[in-house]
């Protein structure tokens, strides 16, 4: 792609390159992810030591991500518990008692564009650059470290193809990656028929089970994607390495009882925005003119 550049082709002939780049950074996210469950290599030390490397390749402190991450394990499908590293849900009650300027900074956030073309650059290349406010030493220091690493790539990167050349490769990268790294968190866990439950309901089974997609991709999507298609599993046994989803899935029948989401039936997610408690079910905005009549 730095030939190309410099050869002075056209822009558009580096969409293929890019693409296939921005699949293998979502594949190389899967094993980051995976270090911060300590189940990519058999050693701790290595698995921070890797998690660090692709951590800053991604543009992800790791222990800060792996903080939020475990927190997000620990409360997913748990009504009272929302806000740990997961998509913004409010209830339909939540959201008509809410003030006006909160529905409409729900509605913004859940706007496709924001979220999966504006967000995942903001988030990766901006939001990640600081520690939350509760971070401990070591989660800060993660973000230090990650903060430092970039500045000395972008450096390396000015002095020797470019700062601009680089920014022309690095940028469409992290817009295509990101927006399929969330696309797929969001398809995880944002779908009619989820499981959420208030906190003395809740069961980390049900959670994990039916509160985790099970999302049947094509072999290549599945490859570039590390198997996180097959999430039920995940969360249900976190230190299982996602290179082994598919094997573990083969070998238990009782896993092959989740109602796959196919990528045609995971679009109507898109429409999805409020939680029913009522009827246990995500619905969209559309619902609150059905309950007003």
């Amino acid at each position: 792609m730095i030939w190309m550049i410099n050869q002075g082709y056209s822009y558009w002939l580096l969409l293929p390159p890019l693409v296939l780049a921005s699949g293998l950074l979502v594949r190389i996210f899967i094993f980051f992810h995976d270090c911060g469950h300590g189940s990519f290599l058999p050693s701790k030390k290595w698995n921070t030591f890797l998690g660090y490397l692709t951590g800053i390749i991604t543009y992800t402190p790791y222990e800060e991500w792996r903080l939020s991450h475990a927190e997000h394990h620990a409360s997913v499908g748990n009504l009272d518990e929302r806000g740990h590293g997961d998509i913004w849900t409010l209830t339909i009650d939540e959201y008509k008692s809410a003030p006006w300027y909160t529905k409409v900074a729900f509605r913004v956030y859940r706007n496709p564009f924001v979220m999966f073309i504006i967000g995942p650059l903001v988030m990766f290349m901006i939001l990640q650059r600081f520690a939350s406010k509760n971070a401990q030493p070591r989660e800060r220091r993660s973000v230090y470290i990650t903060n430092v690493a970039l500045v000395a790539l972008w450096v390396t990167m000015h002095y020797t193809i470019g700062l601009k050349t680089y920014l022309m490769i690095q940028v469409p990268i992290m817009m295509i990656s990101g927006t399929l790294g969330v696309w797929l968190f969001y398809i995880q866990h944002q779908y009619e028929d989820v499981y959420w439950q208030r906190h003395d309901e809740w069961d980390p089974i049900k959670a994990a089970l039916e509160g985790s997609s099970y999302y049947k991709l094509p072999g290549w999507l599945q490859w570039f994607t590390g198997n996180i298609g097959l999430h039920h599993i995940h969360h249900l046994r976190p230190r299982i390495p996602n290179y082994t989803l598919q094997q573990v899935f083969d070998e238990v029948p009782e896993l092959q009882n989740i109602e796959p989401i196919s990528i045609w039936k995971s679009f109507k997610s898109l429409f999805l925005h409020l939680w029913d408690e009522k009827k246990q079910e995500l619905v969209g905005f559309r619902a609150l003119k059905t309950q007003t009549e």
